[in-house]
């Protein structure tokens, strides 16, 4: 029997639960068994997630709950798994600190083995810059502050409560039942994560009036014969009372019933002698005591009022902002036309250009405008309508559509200028009820990106500073999809882009091509981008880095060329923020293709390729094909740029360290010999999870025609996925028989 049973509900922390399950398996404690809970669902990610660790650790035992009954269903059904002596939860989103397990089980043994033992914890703020430690306060404290003993839970017959709000009802019925309880006031043994959407729990709905019934459940046990003490009455109308200084949480039609209800019980079962606090909370006991619904919003109001004014003082915003927005807003939405609008630099290829073939295949209702820059215009799909970023049609149109695709580039934060309410009225989204805004990958992440960029100040500088950071929150604001190609993309977005958007893991639609071409689409990219017969392309695609005052590409391509030999050409694709150089003597084996409007053509071309750090080499590492990581600065860029993962360490193939190093790779043909194979099919195993053709399918069936995830396409395991072929050189014509020779008889 092991001492420690550790239940972990994994509904919709699917991003962060890995860091929850190493914090628990990396304990020098090792006494424990982890139960892992996740819905019972064919394709449940988190139930991928767990058997995984499950066959890495025999510790972990992960076990289904119903697909509909939330969080006290998982836990119940995590008790019901569990051997320890001990119980604990912990969400899925947040941690155990180190040593936390030896703690606990060194106080377990100092007091003798209670029934319940209270620890601290700490909240960690979304933003990561700062903590509150919160010690234990009794009976209201979270569900997952506490160790319990199990035969004490399973003797008292005790479960969490079905509903919302269970920690309340769990909380005050083991409050009422625990005969000897400890504390560990001093340890911190879990670090709780306070997302910056705030938890579901406390978003407006009607779900609040279970708040009451999980108070009544309490109550009616103490009643039954379980000692109510002052301190529970007062902790549970304590909660109370918050609910109802939030008003806007319930619907206006419910308000004063929740409050006749919560009077009636206060009257029903308030202990003899019970003191009413002091201050401002006393007086709302009081209200609360005699009904005074009228009095209670007074109060509530005038409170708001003192604390709300600095906040609603009136805003810089030019005249003419302010008109062309209250018209917009009363434009009425389209509910069939789709905008996609593009990066300045980048164009109208990728994502928009996949997303918009699709939909007018499944989605023919559905109209596309594509807001793109001027110079631009002559990429816009065929048939399709466009309109100039910055026109005033370009701003009407945002007002009006239902469907907003965006793949605007969030790391260049100086290029948006709808970031402020002075900026072009043409670039401005109206946030509209009942429209669906869209965010792109812009591929799987390696450098810092988002909020997570703020610890390098050389990045954040460049990008606009805090001003540009609280910016970006009010884009994250209004996505209500995001794209993810992998787990760890997922794990990365809901960091750096913290909001209430909705993660799809269908892959990217961009790279839908590199499955369903074929070896005449490979030849034709080449036969495009003047790939001579006979040789081998190499992608080179360098990144940009902030902290450098150049912008070229670091690798002498005309030294390389030379040191590599005839055999191979190279496809130079610089970085939409550097210079691509000028090919001086290299005899027509350095090839320009940094303004070719599709980087998938590009890479279906390539029988390899070169970057540093590149997020490029995520998609094309989707083709099977070699890749070659020239990491000459790696350090400096980790250090100053800023990286969400470790390349040197399990890279997609071989690192050179000096253009010297990578031209002999290329030279001796180790550059695609067993070793890369085996490192590309780790890299691939980890980042190449949700692409397998269809993306752009499941996209739209989700966003433009609203079907349930469970309906759609399953992604097709890697292993059963063909990429297109890399190309291969036509056999050479059979000689021509040679003429008979004519004999007379």
């Amino acid at each position: 029997m092991p001492r420690f049973s550790i239940i972990v509900p994994t509904y919709g922390v699917e991003g962060r639960l890995p860091l929850a399950l190493e914090s628990v398996l990396g304990q020098p404690f090792g006494d424990f068994e982890l139960i892992p809970v996740h819905e019972a669902a064919v394709d449940s990610p988190a139930g991928a997630i767990s058997a995984a660790y499950a066959v890495r650790d025999t510790r972990v035992t992960p076990v289904e709950s119903p697909p509909t009954g939330g969080l006290s269903a998982a836990r119940n059904a995590g008790l019901a798994a569990a051997h320890g002596t001990y119980v604990l939860f912990l969400d899925g989103d947040d941690t155990l600190t180190p040593g936390a397990l030896r703690a606990i089980a060194d106080r377990l043994d100092e007091t003798d083995d209670p029934d319940v033992l209270r620890f601290a914890h700490e909240r960690a703020h979304w933003w990561e810059g700062g903590t509150t430690v919160v010690r234990p306060v009794g009976p209201d404290a979270p569900a997952w502050s506490a160790a319990y003993r199990r035969d004490f839970l399973n003797t008292r017959q005790l479960t969490f409560p079905i509903g919302h709000f269970t920690d309340v009802g769990w909380n005050g019925l083991v409050a009422l039942a625990a005969d000897r309880t400890a504390e560990l006031p001093d340890t911190v043994c879990v670090r709780h994560l306070l997302r910056r959407q705030g938890s579901r729990l406390y978003a407006p709905g009607a779900h609040h009036l279970e708040l009451l019934d999980q108070v009544e459940l309490v109550l009616a046990r103490a009643a039954a014969g379980q000692a109510l003490t002052e301190a529970l009455f007062g902790r549970l109308f304590a909660i109370v009372l918050r609910s109802l200084a939030h008003p806007e949480r319930l619907p206006a039609h419910h308000r004063r019933d929740f409050f006749r209800r919560a009077t009636h019980l206060y009257g029903l079962h308030r202990p003899t002698g019970f003191q009413v606090p002091t201050g401002h909370l006393g007086l709302q006991h009081r209200l609360l005591a005699r009904g005074s619904y009228g009095g209670f919003r007074v109060l509530h109001a005038a409170r708001r009022a003192a604390v709300g004014a600095p906040a609603a003082l009136p805003r810089p915003r030019t005249p003419l902002a302010r008109a062309v927005r209250a018209v917009r807003r009363r434009l009425p939405l389209d509910p069939n036309l789709a905008v996609y609008r593009a990066h300045r630099v980048r164009g109208v290829g990728g994502d928009l250009a996949a997303l918009h073939a699709k939909a007018r295949e499944l989605a023919p209702r559905v109209r596309s405008v594509f807001l793109v820059a001027a110079e631009a215009v002559d990429q816009v799909p065929h048939g399709a309508e466009h309109a100039v970023l910055g026109s005033p049609r370009a701003g009407r149109l945002l007002a009006r559509a239902k469907y907003l695709v965006d793949d605007a580039d969030l790391d260049d934060l100086t290029d948006l200028t709808d970031l402020s309410e002075l900026g072009d009225l043409g670039h401005t989204v109206v946030e509209r009820p009942g429209g669906v805004h869209v965010r792109t990958s812009p591929g799987t992440p390696l450098k810092a990106t988002g909020l997570d960029r703020s610890a390098y100040p050389a990045v954040t500088a460049a990008s606009g500073g805090p001003a540009a950071s609280a910016a970006l929150l009010g884009r994250v604001d209004r996505w209500d999809f995001g794209l993810s190609a992998n787990r760890h993309s997922t794990e990365t977005w809901e960091r750096a882009f913290p909001g209430r958007y909705e993660q799809l893991e269908y892959g990217c639609p961009r790279n839908d091509v590199l499955y369903t071409s074929t070896a005449e689409d490979v030849a034709r990219a080449r036969r495009t981008l003047g790939v001579p017969e006979g040789r081998k392309a190499l992608l080179y695609a360098p990144t940009h880095r902030d902290h450098s005052p150049g912008h070229e590409p670091r690798l002498d391509l005309e030294a390389f060329c030379e040191a590599v030999g005839e055999e191979f050409v190279v496809l130079l694709r610089a970085h939409h923020r550097s210079a691509a150089p000028s090919p001086r003597a290299s005899g027509g084996r350095i090839i320009d293709v940094t303004a070719h409007p599709r980087v998938e053509e590009v890479c279906l071309a390539a029988d390899a390729l070169i970057t540093d750090y590149s997020s490029l080499m995520f998609d094309y590492a989707h083709l099977d094909r070699p890749v070659v990581i020239l990491a000459e600065d790696w350090e400096v860029f980790r250090e100053t740029r800023g990286v969400c993962l470790d390349l040197p360490a399990a890279p997609p193939g071989h690192v050179a360290r000096t253009g010297r190093e990578l031209a002999e790779l290329f030279r001796d043909g180790s550059y695609a010999d067993v070793e890369a194979d085996a490192l590309r099919a780790v890299f691939r195993e980890r980042f190449c999870q949700f692409d397998d053709g269809r993306a752009a399918e499941r996209v739209v069936r989700r966003v433009f025609l609203g079907e349930r995830p469970e309906a759609l396409p399953p992604v097709l395991p890697l292993a059963e996925r063909a990429p297109a072929p890399p190309f291969t050189p036509p056999a050479p014509a059979a000689p021509a028989p040679a003429a008979a020779t004519l004999v007379r008889s």
